[in-house]
């Protein structure tokens, strides 16, 4: 086997790279639109909901621009709970197990 054969077989069997988020992603949205004062702060939502999870694990959140809402992401006794928190009042619309 020719080593340009070989080379392509390796990069074939490589999983893709994962595209970064650019200024348009997720982080660009909520940045943009915390300036335009339409949405609390990942930390200020963050203190208020972590508290409510005692013995979870928080594994991070989620923004959905469309819906303006935070999803915070946790585990406890394997089991995973979302918590869906509107961005701009901070309020808890449901929580998932």
């Amino acid at each position: 086997m020719n080593k340009t054969l070989a080379l392509l077989l390796v990069l074939t069997a490589l999983p893709a790279a994962p595209t970064l988020a650019g200024p348009g992603g997720e982080q660009g949205q909520v940045r943009k639109e915390m300036r335009a004062g339409n949405v609390r702060s990942l930390r200020e939502i963050e203190a208020r909901v972590l508290p409510t999870m005692p013995g979870a694990q928080y594994l991070g959140p989620e923004f959905d621009p469309t819906a303006l809402a935070y999803r915070l992401k946790f585990i406890r006794d394997g089991r995973v709970i979302f918590v869906d928190v509107d961005a701009r009042s901070g309020e808890v619309l449901r929580q998932t197990r």
